[in-house]
């Protein structure tokens, strides 16, 4: 089975322009969470008579939140179980938070933590170097547990530079 690399921080963090890049070399696959759910979230939206642009509202986190994760992850699972390396594009704060949730998500295409080799790409501004820490904080099945262990880990990139691994952002 491929690769599976989230790439998570927050919004203008660089996320997609460095997935691109990688991707690009690699010739792994890439799915971006927003582009994903932006045709569902127009018509969800929409027929809430809400504005389908105001990504930050109550509204649109309660209505296509766990919609954009689900059609993300379906995508990305699927190509991880014919082979290919997948780049996946979203925050992912909370579910790669869980240390339970990859090994869930694994599971459902007959797959394991020993069969994918998973990463979290943390993508951060310069000006937030507290938001690793609280990442840390937040996800620490990052650090621990499955996640540290052989081929899985957590890499924090700042401002298009490597700064560190999942042990040096505890």
């Amino acid at each position: 089975m491929g690769k599976l690399v989230f790439f998570v921080g927050g919004a203008g963090a660089g996320k997609t322009t460095l997935a691109k890049a990688i991707a690009r070399k690699r010739g792994a696959v890439l799915l971006d969470m927003d582009t994903l759910l932006r045709p569902a979230a127009i018509v969800v939206m929409t027929a809430a008579g809400l504005d389908p642009d105001d990504r930050d509202s109550d509204a649109y986190k309660r209505l296509c939140r766990d919609l954009g994760y689900r059609i993300t992850m379906d995508a990305a699972l699927e190509n991880v179980a014919v082979g290919n390396d997948v780049f996946v594009i979203g925050p992912f704060t909370r579910e790669i938070g869980e240390a339970e949730w990859i090994e869930s998500e694994l599971a459902a295409i007959g797959a394991s933590l020993q069969d994918v080799e998973v990463k979290a790409v943390v993508v951060t501004l310069a000006d937030e170097a507290a938001t690793a820490a609280e990442f840390s904080s937040a996800a620490p099945s990052l650090t621990t547990g499955s996640w540290r262990t052989g081929r899985h880990s957590a890499i924090l990139w700042q401002q298009g530079k490597l700064l560190g691994s999942c042990r040096s952002i505890q």
